[in-house]
């Protein structure tokens, strides 16, 4: 059995005040936590993620790969889910659409629906509902009926499908502009839909505190200890007539660069290496020697994406950083904006856990006299227990 996921992200996350499915869950974007579930599932081949177009040119590169086909989204959910669908394999047996926003989805639970819609034609995941449930119907607040809750089941996703089933529903609708979710068009036209029980924690995040309920799950399903790790970091570089200036992966216009094996960047450098400290796993020059011919001139963000590897492969998740750079020139206050949203980017930190800030060393040795740029780091990590 084939099946071709489609994860739908082009949304803009109004009651959150911006998407949603990109704000920072324990050092990864929710989309990542949903698209990582995914890739662990055999009879999953490919997926493709649906961006908005924004989206899709500020983090359509770094998400796409073999197995991942990035690809713009439509003004609603159900064009979004269309435009997907146009990109599903032909020879795809099974076709699972999922919310981007939905984090905490297990491999276990999408395998499930997966061979059910197989078996059945049409399924999805849900939980009966824990509270009763009241109609209103009115601006006035009345209610006008009570369901049996022991009828009622709410609904979450992946919802599953034959391949020939949601292409005949796509096609049969295909002037309906919105759906709240496939299944109801599937049912409309004509075919049953199974359920297979799934569990709460598969929420989807549409308030500011879904986050801090996603975090804490998270942390108990990751064996995340509370008690954080803290390492520190430190680099210097010599400044050098004819060398570009990478500071914390900005480049700054400047008459001088930092003279190194790489690109010299020391705010990046000195930040993998507070990582690394937490992480009890050295420095960045155990890993990137300084006299390899294959690591000369290498960009400073390969080796923090190597670091933040590490980092994901030990389960960890870095909760805060903060920088300190010394320096005579050049001026860095105008460059700050800009250099923490590259940080808060390469590390996967919101930008109010990045923290930056600048200092001259008072005409005293190198660093004050300008002949070099030094930096201070340190990162603050939750490890697996």
């Amino acid at each position: 059995m084939k099946c071709c996921a489609v994860i739908v992200a082009a949304g803009s996350g109004s009651r959150m005040g911006g998407p949603k499915q990109f704000l920072p869950l324990l050092g990864r974007s929710v989309v990542e936590w949903s698209l990582d579930a995914f890739l662990k599932v055999p009879e999953v081949e490919q997926v493709v993620l649906v961006l908005s177009r924004s989206d899709l040119e500020k983090r359509g590169r770094d998400l796409a790969s073999q197995k991942v086909l990035v690809i713009e989204g439509g003004s609603t959910r159900l064009e979004s889910v269309r435009n997907g669908f146009r990109e599903v394999p032909e020879d795809a047996d099974v076709v699972a659409i999922h919310d981007g926003a939905r984090p905490l989805i297990t491999p276990e639970i999408i395998q499930a629906v997966i061979e059910e819609a197989q078996a059945s034609g049409a399924a999805l995941p849900a939980v009966p509902v824990r509270d009763t449930l009241k109609k209103v119907a009115n601006k006035q607040l009345w209610i006008t009926a009570t369901p049996a809750r022991s009828l009622l089941w709410a609904a979450q996703t992946p919802q599953c499908y034959r391949r020939e089933v949601l292409a005949e529903t796509l096609e049969k609708f295909a002037s309906q502009k919105e759906a709240t979710d496939e299944s109801q068009l599937v049912e409309r036209a004509g075919h049953k839909v199974k359920v297979v029980p799934s569990t709460a924690e598969n929420f989807k995040i549409t308030y500011p505190e879904d986050m801090a309920v996603s975090e804490a799950l998270l942390k108990r399903r990751m064996g995340l200890s509370d008690r954080p790790a803290v390492g520190f970091g430190f680099d210097i570089h010599k400044l050098v007539v004819g060398r570009p200036l990478w500071l914390g992966g900005v480049k700054i216009e400047h008459a001088k660069g930092l003279l190194g094996h790489s690109d010299g960047d020391v705010i990046l450098h000195a930040a993998a290496d507070a990582v690394l400290g937490a992480l009890g796993e050295g420095e960045i020059g155990l890993f990137f020697p300084p006299g390899e011919a294959s690591t000369k001139g290498i960009e400073s963000r390969k080796i923090v994406a190597e670091v933040m590897e590490k980092l994901k492969n030990r389960r960890g998740s870095l909760l805060n950083l903060d920088v300190t750079v010394v320096a005579e020139e050049p001026k860095l206050a105008p460059h700050y904006p800009k250099i923490k949203e590259t940080l808060s980017t390469l590390f996967g930190l919101p930008p109010e856990r990045v923290n930056l800030k600048a200092k001259t060393h008072e005409g005293l040795d190198a660093l004050g006299q300008g002949l070099a740029i030094g930096c201070y780091a340190t990162a603050t990590l939750l490890l697996a227990n």
